[in-house]
């Protein structure tokens, strides 16, 4: 039966629609003037096979105060992140590419994991705790004090694969105002490891000057370690994990002139590291092989303050900066946990 013009023409406004929805799932991506993007740098050649030639770092959502903590919800295919001074919790939607309020107001969180049930786990600074959020919204608070004294402000956090939950706690969020509210720390400037059944909470890490962001190894059996207070450089260091026990301190980066923050692991080894100081050439994302050495640069226009990996494949890295959320997908993985 021959088709009429106007079902010709209900079939083309179809295919349009059909078009328009399409595009709308990469809301956000723009092609770049230029391939490879030139803000990617290999300062050694090992880091070249980590570079997709036609794939540009992208400015995915933008206009936070400071954004911090990203993490990645496969199964909703969404990242959140804090922007802490604004006291919220952000969504990125990957299929419309839109950008929400996941939560307002967050008790000016900064960093999250997700445990291995998938709940969301967060850092809050306002009321110096570490909670779950349940399925059904609910929060369910996890640690709040250690040895009968408040925590600092727990900064960044990661779940291990056995469940057990590790988590840094700085004074950075009670130093004033703005990321919180101003108090005296009671505690010194642990690293905790919180067993998720017992609820017991042990310092594992004692002895480090401001500890900011951590990650393990693939295999689990090295903690890394951001020393951001350490003197003259910062330093990120590492620690063999023996049980649930660190052991054999060791200096695996120098910053020198740079400001590490936020790390995490790929499939490889290789250790992506939030970056900067607010000057060209130093804001973005550095990454190390696993033996320190520095092999490649994003560069980006504002300090990165924390990342993580995240897409279908978990090769899209998200990197939270400054006033913006940028990504950019590699020719790697996240490390995945065992």
């Amino acid at each position: 039966m021959a088709t009429s013009r106007r079902e010709l023409l209900k079939l083309s406004g179809l295919a349009t629609a059909t078009l328009l929805l399409s595009q709308k799932s990469i809301a956000g991506w723009a092609p770049s003037g230029r391939y490879p993007d030139p803000r990617l740098a290999a300062v050694d050649d090992t880091f070249r096979k980590y570079m997709v030639a036609s794939a540009k770092v992208e400015q995915i959502a933008t206009g936070f105060r400071w954004a911090e903590g990203p993490v990645w919800f496969g199964d909703m295919q969404m990242l959140l992140w804090s922007d802490i001074p604004n006291n919220a919790i952000m969504r990125w939607d990957e299929i419309s590419g839109e950008t929400s309020v996941f939560r307002r107001p967050a008790n000016n969180a900064n960093g999250h994991a997700r445990d291995r049930q998938g709940r969301l786990i967060s850092c809050e600074h306002d009321t110096r705790r570490v909670t779950r959020t349940e399925y059904d919204g609910t929060i369910t608070v996890l640690a709040d004090s250690f040895e009968g004294k408040p925590l600092n402000s727990p900064n960044d956090i990661v779940v291990k694969s056995d469940g057990s939950i590790w988590f840094t706690d700085p004074p950075f969020g009670i130093t004033g105002f703005y990321e919180g509210h101003k108090a005296e720390p009671q505690l010194p400037q642990n690293v905790y490891r919180l067993d998720p059944a017992s609820r017991k909470l042990e310092v594992v890490l004692g002895d480090v000057k401001g500890p900011n962001g951590l990650c393990f190894s693939p295999d689990e059996k090295i903690l890394y370690v951001v020393e951001s207070r350490a003197t003259p450089n910062r330093l990120i260091l590492a620690y063999d994990v023996v049980n649930s026990a660190l052991q054999n301190k060791r200096v695996h980066i120098d910053c020198g002139g740079g400001t590490a923050d936020g790390i995490a692991c790929d499939v490889d080894g290789n250790l992506w590291c939030g970056w900067g100081t607010g000057t060209e050439e130093l804001d973005g994302v550095r990454v190390f092989n696993v033996q320190g050495k520095h092999i490649g640069t994003v560069q980006l226009p504002e300090r990165c303050a924390n990342l993580c990996f995240g897409g279908e494949q978990r090769n899209r890295l998200f990197m939270a900066s400054s006033t913006s959320i940028y990504s950019l997908f590699v020719n790697t993985q996240g490390a995945k946990l065992i």
